[in-house]
């Protein structure tokens, strides 16, 4: 008995967590024009922040490639192996202080190790033996100098360290055109939903917090039994007429009379003629 009673239960709760969510979403599409500014206003404010008020950043990519080959002229498979061992080797050392603060100096710098590192981003092209170099500044020329002065420096220095044959420069960087970061529509559709949701978080409270009757269902799903009567509401066209006709003859009244009315004016003369 108890199991059936909690079986009614929940299939109860759940049919009115169903018309909630259908209410909710009645209630949303009654604001749906909000709703549909604060996308488009999220979208132009997070478009207009992206466009004049971040600084924009910019890439440029050199590439190296490695040559491990005990002759200048034929590379074997045992070689090829050798090479791709060894790139994962090459970038940890194009981060070493040495290199790093060899190229400060020589570019002439003002940024610290840490600094400088934190633009860079090195990576073996899918496990091949080329590595690409990654630099990111907020000056475009500075981005490819610094890239082209480390792949140089990878060619003149790593070798000495590995005791490797030297590296080729696969690429050297270009000054880039668009900018890397950020992304002005990866932004504003950010922005947008953002926007959106919003306004359906500032909306779904309202809709909560309402907790009048406004239908019969609501008050037989509260109290289990339904109303006998239902005041409708609005205008209606007979009582309007009454209560029309009842304000102007209120206004007859006062307007003809005066806040006494036709009786106390009366009065007034009465009393003006005794004396």
């Amino acid at each position: 008995m108890n199991q059936n009673t909690d079986i009614e239960i929940k299939d109860r709760r759940d049919e009115e967590m169903e018309i909630d969510l259908i209410e909710l979403f009645g209630f949303y599409m009654t604001k749906i024009w909000w709703i549909i500014g604060a996308f488009l206003v999220g979208a132009l404010l997070a478009g207009l922040i992206t466009q004049f008020a971040i600084t924009p950043k910019y890439t440029a990519t050199s590439k190296m490639y490695m040559v491990s080959s005990s002759s200048q002229s034929v590379v074997d498979l045992t070689d090829l192996n050798i090479g791709q061992s060894i790139s994962g080797d090459y970038v940890e050392l194009l981060k070493t202080r040495p290199i790093i603060e060899g190229v400060i100096q020589e570019q002439g710098l003002e940024y610290s190790y840490n600094q400088l590192v934190n633009m860079i981003n090195l990576s073996v092209v899918n496990n091949t033996r080329i590595i690409k170099i990654d630099v990111t500044s907020t000056d475009k020329k500075e981005a490819m100098n610094i890239a082209n002065a480390l792949a140089q420096k990878g060619v003149s220095e790593l070798p000495k360290l590995m005791e490797t044959p030297e590296p080729h420069i696969a690429e050297y960087a270009i000054v880039p055109v668009n900018r890397s970061s950020p992304s002005l529509t990866k932004n504003t559709m950010i922005g947008a939903l953002l926007g959106l949701l919003i306004m359906l978080a500032i909306f779904t409270v309202q809709f909560l917090m309402d907790d009048t009757f406004k239908t019969a269902e609501d008050i037989e799903r509260e109290f289990g039994v339904m109303p006998l009567t239902v005041i409708p509401e609005g205008k209606i066209e007979g009582l309007d007429s009454s209560d029309e006709k009842a304000r102007q003859r209120r206004r007859g009244v006062f307007g003809k009379y005066g806040k006494f009315g036709k009786y106390g004016k009366s009065r007034k003369k009465a009393s003006s003629i005794g004396r």
